[in-house]
């Protein structure tokens, strides 16, 4: 679909219905629709279609579904032997959606090689009430009682949709994602997009069609929270 415009929705629009994915861009890959808003409803219907939002501040929000889509099986995950030492030694606590704002804050902070964030504050007040419904989980990694890291993301049935994750000590996110994939309530976990540091954790590129034919069958399953503590 290279080349051909996407639909550009107006701020106030609820209603109209997000294209098919199969119609996304090839370049940029998987630009399906531009506009429209981040109530919550708008949002937690993208993630069920395979939808995420990404953008940067001042720009229009931007509607992606890549192809290929990058998961992780959790019973694959790569724990390295210098992570399975560090967790062996029982230096961080971890917790399920304890402060679901602190985390998402942590996450927008800009990378070192970054001016600015993607994460912006419409986003965080918007994922926030998806937690306060129950339709968005972190994974906290405390060291005593401070924050070491973590991650959050969507959750669709028994499939997770990780949208960032951040360290404030060596290692913090990795064992938050291994708490993640641990936790047995999930059969999927989606990455959205490869990077090195979720390639050498077990991550793999799915064509877009597989990854929306298994949200289909695993995002009506269901995932019992387990209790924040």
């Amino acid at each position: 679909m290279t080349g051909l415009p996407i639909p550009f929705l107006a701020d106030t629009d609820d209603t109209t219905p997000f294209p098919p994915v199969r119609m996304a861009m090839d370049n940029p890959n998987g630009l399906l629709m531009a506009g429209s808003n981040l109530k919550p409803a708008r949002v937690l219907s993208a993630y069920r279609q395979g939808i995420f939002p990404w953008y940067s501040e001042g720009e229009p929000i931007l509607w992606w579904s890549p192809d290929p889509r990058c998961i992780i099986w959790p019973n694959e995950l790569k724990i390295s032997k210098s992570l399975g030492k560090v967790i062996k030694k029982q230096q961080f606590e971890i917790s399920n959606t304890r402060d679901f704002r602190a985390v998402i804050e942590g996450c927008s902070g800009p990378r070192d090689d970054e001016d600015s964030t993607w994460i912006t504050p419409d986003m965080i007040n918007t994922y926030c009430t998806l937690a306060e419904q129950g339709h968005a989980e972190s994974i906290e990694v405390w060291e005593e009682d401070t924050l070491a890291g973590g991650l959050y993301g969507i959750v669709v049935g028994r499939v997770f949709v990780g949208e960032s994750m951040f360290s404030r000590r060596s290692n913090a996110s990795k064992v938050a994602l291994v708490a993640l994939a641990g936790s047995g309530r999930f059969d999927m976990i989606d990455c959205q997009l490869p990077t090195a540091h979720l390639m050498s954790m077990g991550a793999i590129n799915i064509p877009r069609e597989d990854y929306v034919h298994a949200l289909s069958i695993l995002g009506t399953a269901d995932s019992q929270k387990p209790d924040s503590h």
